[in-house]
């Protein structure tokens, strides 16, 4: 797991600003739901072209994030990340890999293949929320349902987790928080392709756009 911990001079400045140190000092679990982002074999397994680690480290912290949420009353949604298919090109991105990592990425992501499936040590219940997501970010016009699923459902906070920190974690916590929503990006509770990546993202994070807490605290609130 990164070891990462906000830094005190980055509190202090958040605290002279808000008043407080973290936006999020109350949970309302109805109103609130646990995001995990593309905790999926592609992203997890050994071996697999986008592996990254250290997802596979947090998985107890968010199925102890998740249980906690659950008891209290809030809903968990699993995000899925699909290759695009047929007419849903991406090609701003497609350019920035060979044809060859393109090509695996889309057939590895796509329902049917071992890597789009959700890592099996993931503690998912059945009345937890999937949501399958085509960009980065699952707040981006027409890459997910989730934003009209979470207004209806009275949800106004969102708890982010998953892989990868600086990428769709990232990216979803992002535009939630300019959607409106309260945002808190869990630090233990994502990963990165790095340490520093991880850090840089939630310093980042923390100071302009929502919270930084770790599953101990959001737990505590809970």
């Amino acid at each position: 797991m990164h070891p990462y911990r906000l830094a005190d001079d980055l509190k202090a400045r958040v605290a002279a600003r808000q008043g407080r140190p973290h936006t999020i000092d109350r949970l309302d679990p109805a109103r609130t739901a646990l995001v995990v982002v593309d905790m999926q074999n592609y992203y997890m397994a050994p071996g697999q072209q986008s592996e990254t680690p250290e997802a596979r480290a947090i998985v107890p912290n968010i199925n102890r994030l998740a249980a906690a949420l659950r008891e209290a009353g809030g809903t968990v949604f699993w995000i899925e990340n699909l290759g695009p298919l047929g007419d849903d090109v991406w090609p701003s991105y497609a350019e920035r890999g060979t044809p060859e990592r393109w090509e695996n990425r889309t057939r590895s992501l796509t329902p049917g293949d071992v890597g789009y499936a959700l890592w099996p040590d993931l503690d998912i219940r059945a009345d937890d929320m999937r949501v399958v997501k085509k960009r980065f970010s699952a707040f981006t016009e027409g890459a997910s349902d989730l934003d009209g699923r979470l207004r209806q459902a009275g949800i106004d906070t969102l708890l982010v987790t998953g892989v990868a920190t600086n990428v769709c974690c990232e990216s979803t916590a992002r535009d939630a928080m300019m959607l409106g929503f309260r945002v808190a990006m869990v630090s233990d509770g994502c990963a990165g392709f790095s340490d520093a990546q991880h850090a840089a993202t939630l310093d980042n994070f923390y100071l302009f756009f929502g919270d930084v807490q770790t599953t101990d605290e959001l737990c505590a609130l809970l």
